[in-house]
């Protein structure tokens, strides 16, 4: 199950606003064996080892127990399907973990994928976003359904819109002389730990301030008022509120944009929008960090055509846009000016990589594929 770096459109799909994000190579693997009981057996190298039945009531462990996300796997299958059989699960990862590239979401679907294939249950990729959104706020994140869809649905060389409400998801196609890193700031972004409610009231904020205003949706506040007519609108809610509507309204056109630019090849353009978004991030949503903001000066500095954190902030890593020509300049300008020379495994390359239903794809006409 791969992780997922979100391209642009942060903080956004909660709102049923569209996100523009990609798969990438690393991922979470599961090697799982159908039991004959409803016992659900998992064990990380890393984490340890974890147990319980499907047949009781399921309640979250401790925060940031790797578990609760296993549990919300059970619980997103059993709200549509009904399962009598658990699995023994050997869980590896390369993925970084607490760093935005999803790795909590793409357990919690690996662990559902298993799950319902024990069961004999073989669900579309709409069946499962009615799902896996709602199963990960048993951990307590209020968050929305782009990490599933991403890690569900990318396609290889591809960015995917993915659009809410009715949920859709299309491929955009990448060129080919694009180029991104995945850089970590060296600070985490423990979601399921301490920084979860600040995560938390960015969404209440932002929905709070859409309500005093009048709107139903942030769709219908876009579609009735302009970029400078909701700026002006906005200057009569609380800093708080209107810091967050802002900054969800203006970054669902930067999105529209960068699909644009991408499509159009328009590299200086889809750069310039993810600078903009990783400063409303930082002052508008107020979720970044003092290492993010250093981190996103470096790659600017280092000739980076485009740099924003990525993921819920508070930590973890940005996404760095450059052409495939100067990507090694870029590399060591990062690496000196951010790292000290010595970036080690905080710096990888960020391919648009195929999701979990495209390798199924593949592995499934494969002839020696299992039926």
């Amino acid at each position: 199950m791969p992780g997922r770096v979100n391209l642009i459109g942060e903080h956004i799909d909660y709102h049923n606003l569209a996100v523009l994000p990609m798969a990438l190579g690393r991922r979470i693997d599961i090697h799982f064996s159908r039991r004959d009981d409803a016992l659900v057996h998992a064990v990380s190298a890393e984490y340890g080892e974890r147990a319980f039945s499907l047949n009781e009531a399921l309640e979250p462990g401790p925060d940031g127990d790797w578990a609760n996300y296993v549990k919300a796997a059970a619980r997103a299958a059993q709200w549509k399907w009904q399962l009598t059989r658990g699995v023994d699960m050997q869980v590896s990862s390369d993925l970084p973990a607490a760093a935005g590239l999803s790795s909590s979401s793409a357990l919690l679907t690996a662990c559902t994928l298993a799950l319902l294939e024990a069961n004999g249950v073989h669900a579309s990729f709409e069946e499962l976003m009615e799902v896996l959104p709602e199963g990960e706020h048993f951990v307590g994140t209020r968050g929305g359904g782009m990490d599933h869809a991403a890690v569900l649905g990318a396609r290889s060389g591809c960015a995917l819109l993915v659009e809410f409400a009715p949920v859709r998801a299309s491929a955009v196609r990448m060129p080919p002389e694009w180029s991104f890193f995945v850089a970590h700031s060296l600070s985490h972004a423990e979601k399921s730990g301490a920084m979860r409610e600040a995560y938390n009231s960015r969404r209440r904020a932002g929905t709070q301030g859409l309500e005093e205003m009048g709107f139903t949706s942030f769709r219908q506040a876009l579609d009735t008022y302009g970029p400078a007519e909701l700026r002006k609108l906005a200057g009569r809610l609380p800093e708080d509120e209107r810091l967050c509507f802002l900054h969800v309204a203006e970054e669902a056109l930067r999105v529209r944009a960068a699909a644009r630019a991408m499509e159009s090849g328009d590299a200086e353009e889809f750069g310039r929008l993810l600078y903009q978004s990783h400063e409303s991030l930082r002052d508008q949503l107020r979720v970044s960090n003092a290492a993010l903001d250093r981190l996103v000066e470096a790659a600017q500095q280092s000739g980076a055509l485009g740099a924003r954190l990525t993921g819920a902030g508070f930590g973890g890593c940005a996404v760095v846009f450059c052409l495939q020509g100067d990507r090694e300049r870029i590399r060591r300008g990062i690496e000196e000016r951010f790292y000290g020379g010595v970036a080690g495994g905080h710096l990888i390359e960020a391919a648009p990589s195929a999701g979990a239903l495209e390798l199924a794809a593949i592995a499934a006409s494969k002839p020696d594929s299992a039926s």
